[in-house]
């Protein structure tokens, strides 16, 4: 008999706390504290089509709900997902994550190549199937050429974001067939959009709305973002 695929918002546990604070995924100048930060349990279909019930984001409390929506419409359309995990099952470690094919949301750490803060530190970015959605960037070498780097380096074989190639079968997992769904739910940014670096895996809100969601408490915060939708 088929079970029932799953999602729900649960608050973090105080053994989920302390692995968040052992890992350094969470720290003390993080700007969300730890008690607005929620787990959204979910189901989703793999790679080789099947169901996995494992799924586990963490994101900001007042995003979750839209969250939610956005992996009950994911599932429904088969898009698949090769991994769902929490940030401390990688020691915080970014690389790993995006090596693993990991898709997930919440992790204090700075923007790739920047001091500046991610909008991952305050739980309002998603990154999926990074191989199929990498992150590229063009550093300048000693001869001030531009190259391509690959986060993770997997993902240079989809470089051509063609969804319909002649003689070449279609591929699954790509950001580009899921904009409208983030889009409708509050994460309006792609970073597929932008110039360079390119982040096609990448889905945020803007940073306005997360330095006001910070700042508001948590049932305001939850009313204000569903206002924009």
């Amino acid at each position: 008999m088929a079970t029932e695929p799953t999602f729900k918002i649960d608050e973090l546990t105080l053994e989920e706390q302390s692995s968040l604070k052992s890992s350094r995924v969470w720290e003390s100048d993080c700007p969300i504290p730890i008690n607005r930060l929620r787990i959204v349990k979910l189901s989703y279909w793999n790679f080789e089509g099947k169901e996995q019930a494992d799924g586990q984001i963490m994101v900001m409390d007042a995003v979750g709900d839209s969250v939610v929506q956005i992996f009950k419409t994911l599932y429904e359309k088969k898009f698949p997902l090769a991994k769902v995990r929490l940030m401390d099952h990688y020691e915080g470690d970014d690389a790993k994550s995006l090596n693993d094919n990991n898709t997930s949301c919440f992790n204090f750490r700075p923007i790739i190549g920047s001091t500046k803060l991610s909008l991952h530190g305050y739980g309002l970015a998603i990154d999926i199937n990074p191989i199929q959605n990498p992150f590229i960037e063009f550093p300048e070498n000693e001869t001030k050429k531009s190259i391509a780097i690959y986060s993770p380096p997997e993902g240079r074989q989809y470089t051509n974001r063609l969804q319909s190639r002649p003689g070449k079968p279609f591929r699954p997992g790509m950001a580009e067939q899921v904009i409208d769904i983030f889009k409708k739910n509050g994460f309006t940014v792609w970073g597929g959009d932008w110039d360079t670096p390119i982040d096609y895996q990448h889905f945020q809100v803007t940073r306005d709305v997360a330095e006001k969601l910070i700042i508001l408490p948590p049932q305001e915060a939850k009313i204000y973002f569903q206002s924009l939708l």
